[in-house]
């Protein structure tokens, strides 16, 4: 692991370090039937995964994101032939989630086939939403009920794909499953268990999320409500106010012998939480929200993130539980308040610290501090591996450069920002 303090990095070495992250990612790629391309999620491992969180789906957004970048026609080319990869499983999966199935594909495939032409990419898209649809039980899809592998993930997924009817589908049961607490209701993120979970991958602001977005683009005024009153349960459960916020993993403690209480990042800490309170500002204009997201901001950045204070507490590069997280909000902080600067460039520095480079480009190699070896093989995916940490390095070198801080694949979950920012000349070059 890094040093607490890495050195500072210019900006032009910030791209380069993309650049060899994207060189190591496409040369794990592997030739499929009919001249596609697959990604396993380790390069040791045997089977291709097509999903958005750690497979071929999640890879195309940052191919997508490169060719946008650098305007180099190789990365549209390697993500049409992703697509038709992609294509190919979009059958035979057992899996209809946004994150781990079917949804997550065929979100990707309507932006192959947007941004790019790709009518088979298009046709799969629809073909994938018409399978989930047939899987649908009244209810809800598997086990999980949630944004990762549930019902929100696909109702968030089918409206970013163009299927509004299915979005409200997956939606109206969490109006009916929804539990009252004292300050508003929460949801079982599967059956069975006691434990209820608060932030956006596996617990109610995930859920709300999608109710507020969902409700919002189809005008179901009952759903907005629905997500307001879930996340007031969360707000309640603020354990760092007035000026953090910070909310514990899960009431009771859901698994505490793996599962540390507190967490920091996008998927069960305040980095993912000021992305949802992000999205109610947008939703319902109320100052509230904003507040609360720069409640997050604070606690974030006092956290002593990105420095290893402890085995366990900062050991992930990764975009879902890592820095590559942290610093998709602070060039969202930059393009909408620019104020995330600073920590940005300290999340960038690390970023740098930690990779492994050599001949074979740039990959980052997570830790596990209760095995040995404690480091990780590196993974190729949006969640854990380069696919994720590249893009948001990739718009952190725009941000710097006074360039468009949009994605050219916005995730679902990540409210949009404007289109351009200005940052002033004396920044451009390197970090503080």
């Amino acid at each position: 692991m890094t040093a607490p303090q890495a050195p500072a990095v210019a900006v032009d070495e910030v791209e380069e370090l993309a650049m060899d992250g994207l060189r190591w990612l496409t040369a794990a790629a592997r030739e499929t039937a009919g001249g596609g391309l697959s990604w396993t999620t380790r390069p040791s491992d045997d089977e291709p995964n097509p999903t958005l969180y750690s497979g071929m789906a999640g890879i195309v957004a940052v191919l997508l994101e490169a060719w946008r970048h650098f305007g180099d026609d190789s990365y549209a080319d390697a993500a049409l032939r992703a697509a038709r990869g992609l294509v190919g499983s979009v059958d035979g999966f057992d899996d209809d989630s946004l994150y781990f199935g079917r949804t997550g594909m065929a979100v990707v495939l309507r932006a192959v086939h947007d941004e790019l032409g790709g009518k088979a990419a298009g046709a799969a898209a629809d073909r994938a939403l018409e399978r989930v649809r047939s899987r649908f039980d009244g209810t809800r899809w598997g086990e999980l009920f949630e944004l990762m592998g549930g019902n929100a993930g696909i109702g968030l997924g089918a409206l970013v794909a163009g299927d509004a009817e299915l979005a409200v589908l997956a939606m109206e049961p969490y109006v009916r499953t929804a539990e009252q607490t004292p300050a508003g209701v929460q949801w079982a993120h599967r059956a069975g268990i006691d434990s209820r979970l608060h932030h956006i991958s596996h617990g109610s602001l995930g859920i709300v999320l999608a109710l507020a977005r969902v409700g919002r683009a189809t005008g179901r005024t009952d759903l907005v409500e629905l997500a307001l009153a879930g996340a007031a349960n969360v707000v309640a459960r603020d354990e760092a106010g007035p000026d953090g916020f910070l909310v514990p993993h899960s009431t009771p403690q859901y698994r505490p012998e793996v599962i540390a209480p507190i967490s920091f990042g996008w998927c069960h800490g305040p980095a993912g939480d000021a992305q949802v309170f992000r999205l109610l500002r947008d939703v319902t204009g109320d100052p509230v929200w904003p507040a609360l997201a720069d409640r997050c901001w604070h606690t974030v950045t006092h956290s002593g993130l990105p420095r290893r204070l402890r085995p366990g507490f900062w050991d992930n590069s990764g975009r879902c539980c890592g820095t590559a997280g942290v610093l998709a909000l602070a060039c969202d902080r930059i393009a909408e308040q620019h104020d995330g600067y600073d920590f940005a460039h300290v999340l960038v520095a690390d970023l740098a610290a930690r990779a492994v480079r050599d001949t074979d480009g740039a990959r980052w190699s997570n830790v596990e501090h209760r095995a040995t070896p404690s480091d990780l093989e590196p993974c190729t995916g949006w969640a854990m591996g380069n696919a994720g940490i590249v893009r948001e390095l990739l718009r952190f070198v725009r941000l710097v450069r006074g360039g468009d801080p949009r994605y050219a694949f916005t995730w679902p979950d990540q409210p949009p920002v404007p289109a351009r920012v200005t940052i002033g000349p004396s920044r451009t070059d390197a970090m503080p």
